[in-house]
C-alpha cells in the first residue's frame, strides 16, 4: 500500500489531492492574459476595450504592480451575451 507523504493540508493547499473527496477547487478569477487567450483577443485589446463592451475587471493592488483580474462567470455571461441572434 502506498503511502502519501503530504499531510492533507498539504494537498489541499498544493491541489494534488482531496481532503474529502472533492478535486482541486477551480479558480474563480482569470487575469487579462487568460481572458485574452480564451477569447482569441490580445491582451491589449482586453484592457482597452472590454471594460468598453460591457467587461468589467477588478484591480488588485496600486501602481504599475497593480492586477486587473475578471471573474470566470462574468466573463462566460458577457461572451454569451455577444451572440449573434
Amino acid at each position: 500500500m502506498p503511502t502519501d507523504p503530504q499531510t492533507p493540508l498539504e494537498r489541499k493547499i498544493s491541489g494534488t489531492g482531496s481532503t474529502h473527496g472533492k478535486g482541486p477547487v477551480e479558480p474563480a478569477l482569470m487575469d487579462s492574459t487568460e481572458v485574452a487567450a480564451m477569447l482569441n483577443m490580445s491582451r491589449s485589446w482586453v484592457y482597452k476595450e472590454a471594460s468598453k463592451l460591457g467587461l468589467k475587471g477588478y484591480k488588485l493592488g496600486r501602481g504599475r504592480k497593480a492586477k486587473v483580474l475578471y471573474k470566470k462567470t462574468e466573463v462566460f455571461k458577457w461572451l454569451d451575451q455577444q451572440k449573434i441572434h
